[in-house]
């Protein structure tokens, strides 16, 4: 720290005192904290108060959140009911072969069916993933069920919004295949 940046203080709380905004005792005291400073926090502490808090930076606005993009896929009349199968198929028991079915028949014709299906499987590896290494624990026995009826409460919903033109992700699901 120079004797010039205990000189600029000093001229602030000059400019202050003759503002009006300190009395002579104050001034006084200022110039004396000023002129044996020895880092600049102490500096700081002299102007502190002089100009007042900095004012709060502006709120920063945030952009429209859009999760999950649905991407222009061009469809066909077949597109919604074959890709609403890729999430009803598992739900009477094709649990990983069903979707894989509907990836297999219609991936590569339709970009909407693949989504979708590629959706669903990976949801069901998952799941399948998931019963298979909680059965061995206890707690487990007892979340397994559950998974299960998340499973197929999820795919109802997947199921129907493909009817819908819609794109559905399922919560917690690897995606392994892509």
């Amino acid at each position: 720290m120079s004797n010039q940046d205990r000189e600029q203080v000093v001229e602030h709380v000059k400019a202050a005192y003759t503002e009006g905004r300190l009395d002579k005792q104050e001034f006084d005291e200022r110039v004396d904290r000023a002129m044996n400073a020895q880092v600049h926090a102490d500096l700081m502490g002299v102007m502190s108060d002089l100009y007042g808090a900095p004012p709060p930076p502006p709120p920063m606005p945030y952009p429209p959140r859009h999760p999950h993009p649905v991407p222009p896929y061009p469809r066909t009349s077949d597109d919604r009911p074959a890709a609403a199968a890729a999430h009803f198929l598992p739900l009477i028991g094709l649990s990983v072969i069903g979707p894989l079915i509907m990836l297999l028949a219609m991936g590569r014709t339709s970009p909407y069916v693949r989504a979708q299906a590629v959706e669903a499987l990976n949801f069901h590896i998952t799941l399948l993933g998931a019963t298979i290494l909680l059965s061995i624990t206890v707690v487990g026995l007892v979340l397994v069920p559950l998974l299960w009826i998340g499973g197929l409460v999820a795919g109802i919903m997947g199921g129907v919004s493909a009817l819908g033109d819609g794109r559905f992700r399922y919560p917690l699901s690897l995606r392994l295949v892509k």
